[in-house]
């Protein structure tokens, strides 16, 4: 769904915590998407690329689905209940402007 929005782009794809680091601190990238996370806490990976990376977006979507969370340094998450594509794709443009 990302890739056919003309104003977005999806640059890689990792499996791996430490590749998505190494990957995060060689390109610029906005934000990030880790699927699927199970419960309602922060994954470590939040916080270390936050850390990193403060201008960062990091969208975690629960594993059934229910629910995704906007992580950025500067702010408390955002919660987004009944995630849809055009919802997360929306929720994406209202924290990068």
């Amino acid at each position: 769904m990302i890739n056919h929005q003309s104003d977005m782009e999806v640059i890689g794809e990792v499996v791996d915590p430490i590749e998505l680091l190494r990957f995060s601190s060689q390109i610029l990238i906005d934000v990030v998407i880790v699927s699927p996370v199970n419960g309602n806490s922060e994954p470590k990976i939040c916080s270390h690329l936050l850390t990193e990376h403060p201008p960062l977006k990091v969208i975690t979507l629960s594993e059934k689905g229910e629910t995704a969370y906007i992580y950025q340094s500067d702010t408390p998450r955002l919660c987004i209940k009944k995630p849809t594509g055009h919802l997360i794709i929306e929720k994406i443009r209202d924290v990068l402007k």
